[in-house]
């Protein structure tokens, strides 16, 4: 069973191969068009990620904050670089797409 099963797969493969040897009309050039959606993409999928960083980064902060006031200014000077750093990532993101973009 498995060896007639081969072998129509076999000569299945066979004969369709000519439909895999036609050439078709050049289509027009969409290329362009995905650089867009594509940097929509990551233009959202950085944001997100930056605005789930922050909220975490934050409610660290006042955790720590609240189990030790002492360190308040401490924190909030970590806090705002922390904050700083992740909030360079959706920058960069828009750097990188903007040069994408206009080239």
């Amino acid at each position: 069973m498995k060896a007639k099963l081969l072998f129509t797969l076999l000569a299945l493969f066979v004969l369709a191969s000519p439909m895999f040897a036609q050439t078709h009309a050049p289509a027009a050039d969409n290329s362009h068009m995905w650089i867009w959606i594509t940097a929509g993409f990551a233009m959202a999928i950085a944001s997100a990620v930056c605005g789930l960083a922050q909220a975490k980064a934050i409610a660290a902060a006042c955790e720590g904050i609240a189990r030790n006031p002492g360190a308040a200014r401490t924190i909030q000077v970590a806090l705002f670089v922390g904050l700083a750093l992740i909030e360079s990532l959706a920058l960069y993101t828009l750097v990188v797409i903007f040069a994408k973009v206009t080239t």
